[in-house]
């Protein structure tokens, strides 16, 4: 397991972290949130000895975290971590040996995951020679080369088609899956949301939120309630007490409530403005969860 515990980083008078703590598990994908300069680029790199914390402890398997020990680590950063002009079965195999695999070993690896990315065909080409999403790949098989034991990725759907991001959600589950601890961060929420059983949530270097995806869900002090009536319009939600509108359409309109409003006084008053065709009440998704945690 990774533990982050109470990490504290300052540049100069900016706060990079303060008090940041989370952990993941070996097996286990979270998502790892937070608004441009929260600190989450900062948390990762701390994990490689690339920030040093002022205080706090970054630990595996209960233990210190030792250049031995983070060699079974792997990191796929925001910006580009390779050589543009090295053709990329070349990089995957040289990556591989750094990270203690043999010759062979390296290889073979840098074939495989190549074939899985599906880059074989361009195992000869230089990274500069490929497309953004590609060189996405080439970055993720550098990581992933040696089997790592934990898996960090900053931003690893960041330009990527929706096939591409299809692919790289499930490569990830595929690692969760096989016992890999994979951590990464990423503005897309609605990804997050649909591949992490759980997040964490950063702002100003400290972690406002953190569990399941659902029970965050279910904890918000908002509902999104949609209605739709088969006449009339939307008129009847004007001025409606603890709500604001998030969408109209014709006669159909979500509005964002208190979850203690009272729904039956609601559909009385919506009844009144004509036949209801459709009436739901559920919990916001985590990207109004995301934004209720980081403007607190």
């Amino acid at each position: 397991m990774l533990r982050l515990e109470a990490l504290h980083k300052r540049y100069g008078d900016v706060v990079a972290l303060d008090g940041c703590t989370f952990d993941v598990a070996r097996g286990q994908l979270l998502g790892f949130l937070g608004p441009n300069g929260a600190g989450k680029t900062t948390a990762m790199r701390s994990v490689f000895a690339l920030v040093v914390p002022e205080s706090g402890d970054v630990t595996w398997d209960g233990a210190p975290i030792d250049p031995t020990t983070r060699l079974r680590f792997g990191y796929m950063p925001e910006q580009r971590g390779l050589y543009p002009r090295m053709k990329i079965w070349d990089q995957l195999t040289y990556f591989g040996r750094l990270h203690g695999m043999e010759r062979d070993a390296a290889r073979m690896a840098a074939t495989e995951w190549l074939e899985n990315l599906g880059l074989g065909d361009r195992a000869g080409s230089r990274l500069e020679e490929l497309s953004h999403g590609n060189q996405q790949r080439v970055q993720l098989a550098a990581a992933l080369v040696h089997e790592p034991e934990l898996l960090i990725l900053d931003e690893p759907f960041s330009g990527l088609d929706p096939l591409g991001v299809e692919a790289m959600a499930r490569l990830l589950q595929e690692r969760a899956d096989a016992g890999t601890a994979v951590v990464f961060s990423s503005h897309q929420l609605d990804i997050v949301e649909d591949l992490c059983e759980e997040v964490v949530v950063i702002n100003r270097g400290g972690i406002v939120l953190s569990g399941p995806v659902a029970e965050l869900r279910a904890r918000s002090t908002h509902r999104y309630l949609d209605v739709d009536l088969a006449d009339g319009g939307t008129e009847w939600s004007d001025f409606l007490a603890g709500s604001s509108v998030m969408a109209r359409n014709g006669n159909r309109i979500r509005l964002l409530v208190d979850a203690e409003i009272d729904l039956a006084a609601v559909m009385q008053r919506a009844m009144a403005a004509g036949a209801i065709r459709h009436f739901s009440f559920a919990p916001p998704n985590l990207s109004q969860v995301f934004r209720e945690a980081v403007e607190q």
